[in-house]
């Protein structure tokens, strides 16, 4: 059995927001018998750096990667994740939407995606979307009067919570089957040239050869696997 690596890209701005990735990350792991293996932006940024550094590793850390997740939460999308799905697109990296956020957004018909039109339609990309508190009952959450609150239903209601996150990873590892059985939209000939150009457009601060190199093996590992 191949195994893949996912780029898990969302916000990354609070505790909540740390939590949560780490917790999906890990059901995906583990719920797919680790056949997708998660590369989490957080455990590569070091705040003590300086931001070129940071969108640098980031991006290069996203083009080396098989696959990508993007969290589409939120009233207006995170500025930085839609960069980066930008990028996983002109790299035809298979992607995976989730948006487990129940609040309605962005500009398109009754039946379309909660967010700006601009983001959707994109070849090899599946799209989740999966309200939260959907979820979280169909795990098994009750509801609580105020009076209700003891340690053991604060507890039973983790567990269903932790529950609500395998849900998620099923979908996530079930979409994420889908998008490797499509085909890829670079074309052998276009492949070397995207990808040096990729490698270019951002201006990395890294030498050109280290990015080079970095981008020639991505390339090559993606080829072997049959993604590109």
């Amino acid at each position: 059995m191949n195994q893949y690596t996912f780029y898990l890209a969302g916000e990354l701005f609070s505790q909540k927001h740390l939590v949560g990735n780490a917790l999906l990350a890990k059901a995906v792991c583990q719920e797919s018998k680790e056949k997708y293996l998660p590369v989490l932006p957080q455990d590569l940024e070091f705040r003590s750096a300086n931001p070129r550094a940071i969108r640098d590793h980031d991006l290069l850390s996203l083009l080396q990667c098989d696959l990508a997740l993007f969290h589409f939460d939120g009233p207006e999308l995170d500025s930085g994740t839609v960069v980066e799905f930008m990028f996983a697109k002109f790299a035809d990296i298979p992607s995976v939407i989730i948006r487990t956020d129940f609040r309605e957004g962005g500009d398109q018909d009754r039946g379309g995606d909660p967010w700006n039109l601009m983001c959707s339609f994109y070849p090899r990309t599946e799209t989740i979307t999966l309200p939260c508190l959907k979820t979280a009952t169909q795990a098994g959450q009750e509801r609580q009067n105020i009076d209700s609150f003891t340690p053991e239903t604060l507890e039973k209601n983790l567990q269903a919570q932790l529950e609500a996150v395998k849900l998620t990873a099923h979908e996530i590892i079930s979409s994420f089957d889908k998008v490797l059985e499509e085909k890829p939209i670079l074309t052998k000939g276009l492949l070397v040239p995207i990808y040096d150009y990729l490698g270019r457009f951002p201006n990395f601060a890294e030498t050109p050869d280290k990015v080079k190199e970095l981008i020639k093996n991505a390339l090559e590992s993606k080829k072997e696997k049959g993604l590109l």
